[in-house]
């Protein structure tokens, strides 16, 4: 049997992880980087049209296969998915987090004008946030960050990605 080529152990190890797969992990295939883009750069233009229902993805420091948005309405009908919903309040304090981090819980609170408790627990338990330190100062509060698997629902690359906020003052003041 004849050995697969480059462009085919990409695929099937991404198919298989189901998650983002970073370039050092695909260095143990035994290729250089530079050989390892160039195979990756020709899937995602095998997969660009959408032929084989599946794209290539940048997201979270990795590559992922995802339905490509001409399958979408097979996968629907068959597979009827429902995203995780997140509450109005969630989305707002994930979006603080996200542009602020690391931040504390009495910032997010200072920033919302409510408490933010729950909410954290809540965004904790689903891995969009994490604990990311300890602030210096009394009491030493737990500073917040987001998560990779944030990166990766949002399709995000990197916090870079995120859109630009609008212009205007700023939501907190770090002195």
């Amino acid at each position: 049997m004849e050995p697969l080529s480059l462009k085919a152990q990409i695929l099937a190890v991404l198919f298989a992880a189901g998650r983002p797969v970073a370039l050092k992990e695909l260095r143990a295939l035994g290729y250089p980087e530079e050989t390892l883009l160039r195979a990756l750069k020709a899937l995602e233009a095998d997969l660009e049209e959408g032929a084989l229902g599946v794209g290539l993805e940048r997201v979270a420091g990795g590559w992922r296969l995802v339905v490509h948005e001409r399958a979408l309405p097979a996968v629907e009908r068959v597979l009827k998915p429902t995203p995780p919903k997140l509450s109005k309040a969630a989305l707002e304090v994930l979006a603080l987090v996200a542009y602020h981090q690391p931040v504390t819980r009495a910032e997010l609170e200072a920033m919302r004008g409510k408490s933010v408790e729950g909410i954290l627990e809540n965004l904790l338990e689903r891995g969009l946030i994490r604990v990311v330190g300890e602030k210096e100062g009394p009491g030493r509060p737990k500073l917040y960050g987001t998560t990779e698997r944030f990166l990766e629902i949002f399709g995000l690359e990197s916090l870079e990605d995120l859109p630009p906020l609008e212009d205007g003052p700023p939501l907190l003041l770090r002195g």
